[in-house]
């Protein structure tokens, strides 16, 4: 039993785990290091989603404020702009990751996503409201597959259910969570608010 047990926790040591809060254009993304036990806050960063080049990249579904676009060409355009955003910001992130831990070569990555909702954006009646639930979608499948791409498995939360999934996964009183959540915006640093909280707990369930 104990040489079951010296193995277990070999192989939660060697895991590194990224949460990312999908925003619109951008997503915020925390890095922890194993084990889910005892977890150690490791990076901060920003992943860009959107060309600022091309500022319409922000708000693809959008012409204009409130207003959906409709042109599916441009569209199709804009999307096209996103997806090679995303493979590049994804790239350059793992490449930080691998850097900083190239002494673990056998070390697992993986990822989760806390996104606002997963609903169908068919289902909405309201254009504007429709709109940000194609970009929410968009922003979201294209870290999904730039993830997927590299190898590297990866969980959709959605931000109502996080402290849910949390509680279940993490079997840690609600204290403790907040506390450690504290701990690791000390150590990364400010800004720490709701969404570096929300990637740093997706990041935690993802080293289980």
């Amino acid at each position: 039993m104990e040489r079951d047990g010296s193995a277990r926790t070999a192989r939660e040591g060697f895991c590194r785990a990224i949460g990312l809060r999908v925003k619109s254009g951008y997503a915020i993304a925390v890095v922890l290091g194993g084990p889910a036990s005892d977890p150690k806050p490791v990076a901060r960063h920003i992943v860009a989603l959107s060309d600022p080049d091309v500022p319409e990249t922000r708000q693809p579904h959008h012409d204009g404020l409130g207003v959906e676009m409709e042109d599916r060409r441009e569209i199709a355009r804009r999307s096209t702009i996103i997806e090679r955003c995303a493979k590049a910001s994804v790239a350059a992130l793992l490449q930080t990751c691998s850097a900083a831990s190239a002494e673990r070569s056998h070390e697992t990555l993986r990822a989760a996503l806390v996104v606002g909702s997963v609903i169908d954006p068919e289902t909405i009646g309201n254009p504007h409201i429709r709109a940000h639930a194609y970009e929410g979608r968009l922003f979201r499948t294209v870290l999904e597959e730039a993830l997927a791409a590299r190898g590297v498995k990866c969980d959709v939360i959605v931000e109502k259910q996080l402290a849910t999934r949390a509680a279940a996964a993490l079997k840690q009183p609600d204290g403790r969570i907040t506390r450690a959540l504290s701990a690791f915006g000390k150590t990364l640093g400010s800004p720490w608010r709701a969404d570096e909280k929300a990637a740093a707990t997706a990041a935690w369930i993802a080293l289980l």
